[in-house]
């Protein structure tokens, strides 16, 4: 049974760039209208793409940011990315390195912290960890791709018992986002939308956003096309 999702959705445009001339290009493209910003950051070795390096990313003030790690060992640019100061920080379930430790110090310094799952993996794998968690990231992406994903919705499952175990922890969604599909997500009580290439892909970002954001209100579609 879908929840009753009563609580406000973000759409959460993403950006996956390769260098910095395309990471300016994407947050260019987002700032005028978006209020919390998705960043993809890759090594090349959890992830198959290498994206920008940490220390060479930068948002607007008043923007919220939250940064995914998709590194194999999160701590070899864990310092870099705490010292930006992002709302949030997003590690793989599947990574190296000493969760705990990386949770605490992040908390230290007033940043939420948030564990990403791919596909495969079980939700019982974070359980011993829930208590320091405050954002389950529910994976159905390309790793180090922006578009091409699709929403496998067979994975809501997880976001509905992470609900049922933990209530105040913030859900998010990453992966196959479309006008087709968000109602689905948005149904099974995920907070918060990463949006990739519907968004950045499009000839009006700011109308895919509107597009996106009126679905998630049950407002209908604003006038026009995608």
């Amino acid at each position: 049974m879908d929840l009753d999702n009563s609580m406000t959705t973000d759409i959460c445009p993403t950006i996956t760039a390769y260098d910095s001339s395309m990471y300016l290009s994407q947050i260019s493209r987002l700032t005028p209208f978006a209020k919390r910003i998705h960043i993809d950051l890759c090594d090349g070795v959890f992830a198959p793409t290498n994206t920008i390096d940490p220390d060479k990313i930068w948002w607007p003030g008043g923007l919220r940011a939250d940064i995914h790690v998709m590194y194999k060992d999160p701590s070899t640019v864990f310092d870099i990315i705490r010292a930006l100061g992002p709302q949030l920080v997003i590690v793989h379930a599947e990574a190296d390195g000493d969760f705990g430790q990386m949770a605490e110090n992040l908390h230290k310094h007033g940043v939420e912290v948030g564990v990403a799952l791919l596909p495969n993996t079980s939700l019982n794998e974070l359980i011993p960890a829930l208590s320091i968690i405050d954002h389950i990231l529910i994976f159905s992406g390309n790793l180090g791709h922006q578009g091409g994903s699709t929403a496998d919705l067979k994975l809501l499952d997880k976001a509905r018992e992470a609900r049922s175990r933990k209530p105040s922890l913030e859900i998010g969604w990453d992966g196959g986002v479309n006008e087709n599909n968000i109602q689905h997500i948005v149904d099974a009580g995920v907070d918060v939308i990463n949006v990739g290439g519907f968004i950045q892909q499009s000839h009006d970002p700011k109308h895919a956003y509107d597009v996106l954001t009126a679905l998630t209100e049950r407002k209908g579609l604003p006038n026009g096309s995608v």
